[in-house]
């Protein structure tokens, strides 16, 4: 199962990053027509380059939206598609009051769990801004609504269905569900803070992949104790709705 893991985890990332880079090009290519109008049908390469400048804040989100939550569909369909006896376990395990119980308890625990790991990072002298935060805050002051509806449920959706169905469910079934809860999360870490690419220095990084996976490792944990995958979605959402709710009281009293 470790070679199918392997594989899930290099279709994921071939799968996203192809997606978005077709959505760059098709946007560099669109600003490309839209300057060479405005120049009298013709515009030089050197001129184009000075002149695209960076995608909307809105094409970005939507790119990630296409990209991820794409690869999470293909993926469970192609690779890891639930069958009917797990469809009605699920179903059955939705409709007890337990797993709701789990749900809030993980949500919260993971809000509080990387709430208190930042203050110690923070402490510490590290930097511990995530990579998109730049781009949720002005995705919400543009699009207050749609940008609620993307962090709070849409993005809690698609990364529970890939990394906590077809990657730690894989695992899980085949009987390494700890290993499966390392590699996974780790996984999950490394998608949100990528070394070398996030502009942080090391140590922060490091503090940071650590507080990602810890969050992941959890909803692994009630994703494995209720057997239904709308728990970690549930608690998902709450982590990122009492985070975002978090962030707009703190810029508010920032500003």
């Amino acid at each position: 199962m470790l070679p199918a893991f392997a594989l899930d985890v290099v279709l994921a990332v071939l799968l996203s990053f192809s997606a978005m880079l077709l959505g760059l090009l098709g946007w560099a290519a669109w600003r490309g027509v839209q300057l060479a109008r405005t120049h009298g049908g013709t515009i030089d390469a050197q001129a184009l380059q000075a002149n695209v400048g960076a995608p909307p804040v809105l094409f970005l989100i939507m790119a990630t939206l296409v990209s991820t939550g794409g690869t999470a569909l293909l993926l469970y369909f192609w690779r890891r598609r639930a069958t009917i006896i797990e469809l009605r376990q699920s179903l059955a395990n939705v409709r007890l009051a337990r797993t709701w119980f789990w749900a809030l308890g993980a949500g919260i625990s993971t809000f509080l769990f990387s709430a208190i790991m930042s203050g110690c990072g923070r402490a510490l002298g590290l930097e511990l801004e995530p990579s998109n935060l730049d781009v949720i805050k002005a995705g919400f002051a543009q699009y207050p609504i749609f940008l609620a509806l993307f962090a709070v449920v849409l993005a809690p959706m698609y990364e529970e269905l890939l990394f906590r169905r077809v990657m730690f469910g894989r695992l899980w079934h085949a009987g390494w569900p700890v290993l499966g809860l390392v590699l996974s999360s780790l996984v999950f870490a490394l998608v949100h803070e990528m070394p070398g690419l996030n502009g942080k220095p090391p140590s922060s990084t490091l503090f940071l992949l650590f507080v990602y996976a810890g969050m992941g490792a959890m909803f692994a944990g009630v994703y494995r104790a209720t057997r239904t995958l709308w728990a970690p979605i549930a608690a998902h959402i709450l982590n990122n709705a009492l985070a975002l709710a978090v962030l707009q009281v703190y810029g508010q009293t920032q500003a």
